[in-house]
């Protein structure tokens, strides 16, 4: 009696955070999972907790080429995937008292250009894969904008859109998307912002959420619940309210940005 093959998952932004998590519950089901991340370290100690179901394809992401070789090894590994999870991202924060436009550049090309890399190498894959599915990581930052969010607020609502339209476009092919928009989610990107967190969830709980949610394969994956029923009706606000609403969330001194 034959057995169904191991589900096949591409997560990238697998080495920390909510990435970290998910891949966790995705392993402990018995997946197969080729964990992308700048820094090999945490990949390495993945495979060995969990041998024979992790394939390391480390990288920059943000290198069209690097992302064409690693999907090259996966071709090379397993043939084919079966969902991609697009995890990687990065929030860094614009003081407009010193505006620099290097930190707009590198959010975008990290949330939304690198993505688009991740989008061509992996649509390959999936066409060959079983059920595929295609899983993007945006933000809520897409509903109502914040202080100093200027260089994310950018980029998450271009991803919202890159996805909305594949969506269409891929339907025809049963290649079918969702798009996750966490809130508050206790995560090292999230807790160095300095920002309000309020009903944040750990990203043990996120994780364990989001993978429970992917096997319904909805259009879109919100949490928490309580976070995103009072941020929509804010979001439907006049702008003179949403500004009112982000001078009270400003802070004093602007956070350290992310290093590339």
């Amino acid at each position: 009696m034959s057995r169904t093959p191991p589900r096949r998952y591409w997560l990238t932004g697998a080495s920390s955070g909510i990435g970290a998590a998910l891949a966790e519950e995705i392993l402990k089901t018995g997946g197969h999972l080729a964990v992308s991340a700048r820094s090999p370290g945490p990949l390495k100690v993945l495979s060995l907790r969990y041998p024979g179901q992790v394939l390391v394809v480390a990288g920059d992401l943000t290198n069209s080429q690097t992302v064409r070789e690693i999907g090259e090894q996966i071709a090379e590994d397993w043939g084919s995937l079966d969902t991609v999870i697009l995890n990687a991202g990065t929030s860094e924060y614009v003081d407009a008292r010193q505006f620099d436009a290097s930190i707009v550049e590198h959010v975008v090309r990290t949330n939304l250009l690198a993505s688009s890399y991740c989008i061509d190498t992996a649509l390959p894959l999936l066409r060959a894969g079983t059920a595929p599915h295609m899983v993007a990581m945006a933000s809520t930052v897409t509903y109502l904008p914040l202080p100093r969010a200027e260089a994310c607020g950018a980029s998450k609502p271009g991803l919202r859109y890159l996805f909305d339209s594949l969506r269409i476009d891929l339907a025809p092919e049963g290649i079918e998307v969702t798009v996750i928009s966490p809130g508050c989610v206790e995560s090292p990107l999230t807790m160095k912002d300095g920002l309000p967190m309020p009903l944040s969830w750990p990203v043990e709980k996120a994780a364990r959420h989001i993978f429970e949610k992917l096997q319904d394969r909805p259009l879109e994956i919100t949490f928490p619940a309580a976070f995103m029923a009072t941020l929509w009706p804010l979001s439907r606000q006049p702008d003179q309210v949403k500004l009112e609403i982000g001078k009270r969330m400003m802070r004093s001194q602007p956070p350290g940005k992310d290093q590339p």
